[in-house]
């Protein structure tokens, strides 16, 4: 097995199959240099200035998604900006570098497909779960999770943690018989993964990174960000999450590829926002509207109704829809 990755001499990491098997995570030690993480840090910058209003954002305080240029409070940087590899080719140069998807590929058993992003710049403070909970792959464990450090990680911003060896409990099946979590259960499942780590002993461990650190987890293994204690400091960082490429192409996506990997062309996250949002400062997106539902396009060339925007509201925002 030819990995062709430099690690950083302190970092001590054994990286391959077995190792992932047994632990269910792998880092690779000063994997990006300072420059290449610089290079997509700027990028993004760039994005959230000249691109805000098409950038899908999550509060990791309250939840709420909305456009960037539509967030409350922006000066806190507590959000979740959602699924920048789709707009931007620096984010995708990162998470499909060479090398690293050559490791994906290694661990998975299959070429890997980039299917999401998420950039933080302050700590998630995201309860413990596991992946294949709310991105449930068709064949098991075909998924695979990585996170960049942006910059050095300090104890008090709220670092990644994690329980190795926590991706070989059995997964817990809801009651449709899948293992996506449900709303109404969720909580059965947090009580079943704890009574199950405390029965394995498992004990957490946390991921004080430095920049360009590359953390690779199993899609099972639990994990979660820690209370930070400190909110004045920043948790620069990037997941990218990867399904399997024998998924993706029976369920028909759309693959463009790139080194030894793809990525997934598909529409962004939706967001539902009041029509008295949009005007001259944040423009309805009149194509991706029309792009994610097609009723509505036909309706528009058919000229029953004048616009995409015209349909959202009147009835798109009350019927759900996302724009």
């Amino acid at each position: 097995m030819n990995l062709a990755i430099n690690h950083r001499r302190d970092a001590g990491v054994e990286v391959g199959p077995s190792r992932f098997e047994r632990d269910g995570f792998a880092v690779l030690g000063g994997y990006f240099t300072p420059d290449q993480v610089d290079r997509a840090a700027s990028a993004i910058r760039k994005l959230l200035h000249e691109r805000a209003n098409e950038v899908v954002v999550d509060s990791l305080q309250t939840g709420r998604r909305t456009f960037w240029a539509q967030a409350a409070h922006p000066e806190t940087r507590h959000y979740k900006f959602n699924d920048l590899y789709l707009m931007s080719p620096e984010v995708r140069d990162l998470a499909l570098d060479s090398g690293l998807t050559a490791t994906l590929e290694d661990l998975l058993g299959e070429p890997a497909v980039l299917c999401n992003s998420l950039n933080f710049e302050k700590g998630s403070s995201q309860p413990k779960h596991i992946d294949s909970l709310y991105m449930t792959p068709r064949t098991p464990h075909s998924l695979i999770a990585t996170w960049i450090a942006f910059e050095d990680v300090h104890p008090d911003s709220g670092p990644l943690v994690y329980f190795p060896g926590s991706h070989r409990i059995p997964l817990y099946t809801f009651n449709d018989g899948t293992h996506h979590a449900s709303r109404e259960e969720i909580v059965d499942w947090f009580d079943y993964i704890d009574v199950q780590i405390r029965l394995r002993g498992l004990k957490e461990q946390t991921f004080l990174a430095r920049k360009g650190d590359v953390f690779i987890w199993h899609a099972d293994l639990v994990h979660g960000g820690s209370p930070i204690r400190d909110m004045k400091r920043t948790r620069s960082s990037m997941v990218c999450h990867y399904f399997g490429q024998e998924d993706c192409v029976e369920r028909g996506m759309d693959l463009v590829p790139r080194n030894k990997g793809f990525w997934m062309r598909r529409q962004r996250q939706p967001v539902k926002l009041e029509p008295s949002a949009f005007g001259p400062a944040c423009p309805f997106p009149e194509e991706a509207y029309l792009e994610r539902h097609p009723d509505v396009r036909e309706s528009v060339q058919a000229r029953l109704i004048p616009s995409g925007e015209v349909h959202y509201r009147l009835h798109g925002f009350q019927e759900g829809r996302g724009v």
